[in-house]
């Protein structure tokens, strides 16, 4: 049975779990549906303002469904999985929602393309990061060939790709892969506490440093900083931005809008 996506909300957070411990999570075409599928209606919930990814059980997610793949017939099928899959990954990167991997346990293959598609990373120390994939005579499909060398030194990602070797969540801190390390007991108190800080401050701020990101990647710096001259801009205009700004001359606490 595929993995499933339970959804809950928190006051101004949501929790996506992936629901399948006993297969450690596989990513099938069922899951990846579901996911893209409750970030877009997270989207029209304008309560929501951040969403925090985990997994059940032991791990945050050992990676495709390998039952599934294993009855494809051939090329075609496996084309068209992990073009469901990449654009599955790409409603996250896309969404204005800030993303939050929490990641325990295994997080190997389509699992860690998932994680490196949300846009900040919690991971205990001993979790197990890599891509697996060249062990089974192929390389990862969904994006991460492209993504693990835009977030560590490509070295390093070379040599994950190519030996399929893994790192343990600490080296993953170090390399810039995690954003912040976290003991299992508190995983999920550490993301919330990211993403309550995300949901109070200015509701603008996360999706236009997500929409920057994006947009630049391929410009010039020059380029780059035209972009965000216009995006600063359009933030100062708003009401919290103002907002921000008046606060700190009178020395206070901004009050952002949270409605």
């Amino acid at each position: 049975m595929s993995t499933r996506i339970a959804t809950r909300i928190d006051g101004a957070v949501a929790w996506l779990k992936l629901d399948g411990a006993d297969r450690l999570n596989a990513i099938g075409t069922q899951t990846y549906t579901d996911l893209a599928a409750a970030i877009r209606t997270l989207e029209s919930q304008t309560s929501v303002r951040a969403v925090i990814v985990h997994g059940s059980g032991r791990a945050f997610c050992a990676g495709a469904d390998i039952a599934e793949i294993q009855t494809f017939s051939g090329r075609n099928d496996f084309t068209a999985f992990l073009r469901g899959f990449t654009d599955a990954l790409d409603v996250l990167v896309a969404s204005p929602l800030p993303v939050i991997a929490a990641i325990h346990g295994s997080t190997l293959g389509g699992g860690l393309e998932l994680a490196m598609a949300c846009d900040l990373r919690v991971a205990t120390p001993d979790a197990t990061l890599g891509l697996p994939e060249a062990k089974l005579g192929v390389l990862p499909g969904a994006g991460g060939t492209q993504r693990l060398p835009r977030l560590i030194p490509v070295g390093v990602a070379a040599e994950m790709l190519m030996l399929g070797n893994f790192i343990d969540g600490e080296r993953a801190h170090a390399l810039g892969l995690v954003n912040r390390l976290s003991r299992a007991d508190t995983l999920l108190e550490t993301a919330g506490g990211i993403a309550a800080q995300l949901a109070t401050g200015a509701a603008r701020v996360a999706s236009v440093t997500k929409s920057l990101l994006l947009q630049t990647a391929q410009l010039s710096t020059a380029e780059g900083i035209q972009c965000e001259r216009d995006a600063v801009a359009d933030l100062f205009a708003t009401a919290d931005g103002r907002e921000g700004f008046r606060a700190f001359t009178e020395r206070r606490s901004p009050t952002f809008d949270t409605s």
